[in-house]
């Protein structure tokens, strides 16, 4: 299988280091004293396009040959890797197009078109997706970018640990979402690659539990009609990326959408800054499971701020 290695992720710091945003932390003492950790919330909500997604893609589009950059990018998102993968195209003056689901977040697809991708509409299904943007391939000649599978991506997403783990050396525990697992297999290797010691944590919703499930099982579930509000989150784990998580012995906790809504609020209430729902089930699981992390020195990654403020779920 072909899986990215910390020297990837090395590489992948060096190679999106002109373009992509070192993003701060922010802590919490009224947190901290309701979990009972030390926490350091990594903001990728500050990233460039408003979620950690331009890592990956500003990795894979500047991993490209000149020749192979210049016939464009293609994709299919549900809004945050749609809208960096634009923004990447950009930075490297290439085209891109986007395959979008119906019903994805309003504020995500006209982020996607202003940052001057060309999007393709689809039904909200994992092979509506995979099916027309294969056809986008054929026609145009352009590379396909996975938003979650493809090693490049999963290398750019894990240049957030490096940066995390400098900004707060105390670190022994990370904690992010689970969708695809782009993320949490990037940061599995990139967190074992520093420390082997370091304890591995996803937060994923109780309405789209698949790599939970998948784990617990010890092999990838199948397709599942999610339900949640945790639109980041809806899709079905990958195969490279389950095999990641399980090897690096991550745990998956489970949050209520209920928890996930609260945990925004207070996200917004004691650092003053709004995330999308997929980020908040971080802190929900801190809170539901505070004796998995007590006494631990915890890096949380609040991926994404995408929200449409006219439609909060409060």
């Amino acid at each position: 299988m072909n899986l990215p290695t910390f020297a990837h992720i090395r590489d992948a710091a060096v190679r999106i280091a002109p373009y992509a945003r070192v993003t701060p932390v922010l802590r919490s003492e009224r947190i901290d004293a309701l979990v009972g950790a030390h926490i350091v919330f990594k903001c990728e909500n500050l990233q460039r396009g408003g979620a950690f997604k331009f890592r990956g893609a500003a990795n894979a589009v500047w991993s490209l040959s000149d020749e192979d950059a210049a016939r464009g990018v293609v994709t299919h998102s549900s809004g945050n890797h749609g809208n960096a993968l634009a923004i990447a195209a950009q930075t490297r003056g290439i085209t891109a197009h986007v395959v979008v689901p119906e019903g994805a977040v309003k504020a995500k697809v006209d982020a996607i078109v202003a940052a001057g991708a060309t999007v393709h509409r689809c039904a909200p299904t994992t092979a509506a997706r995979e099916a027309k943007a294969a056809e986008l391939v054929a026609s145009t000649g352009a590379t396909l970018v996975h938003p979650y599978a493809d090693p490049r991506v999963m290398a750019g997403q894990g240049t957030l640990v490096p940066e995390l783990l400098a900004q707060d050396r105390r670190i022994d525990t990370i904690l992010f979402p689970v969708g695809g697992g782009g993320l949490a297999s990037g940061c599995s290797i990139a967190a074992h690659g520093m420390n082997p010691a370091i304890m591995l944590f996803g937060a994923e919703p109780e309405g789209a539990d698949d790599a939970a499930r998948s784990l617990e099982a010890g092999q990838r579930v199948g397709p599942f009609t999610p339900d949640t509000i945790c639109d980041g989150l809806r899709t079905l784990i990958g195969e490279p990326n389950f095999h990641v998580l399980r090897e690096h012995g991550v745990t998956v906790l489970r949050v209520s959408d209920a928890e996930v809504i609260a945990a925004m609020r207070l996200l917004w209430s004691e650092l003053r800054v709004v995330v999308e729902p997929s980020s908040a089930t971080v802190l929900a699981a801190l809170l539901r499971n505070p004796e998995r992390v007590a006494g631990r020195h915890v890096g949380a990654v609040l991926t994404g701020g995408n929200v449409d403020l006219d439609d909060l779920p409060w």
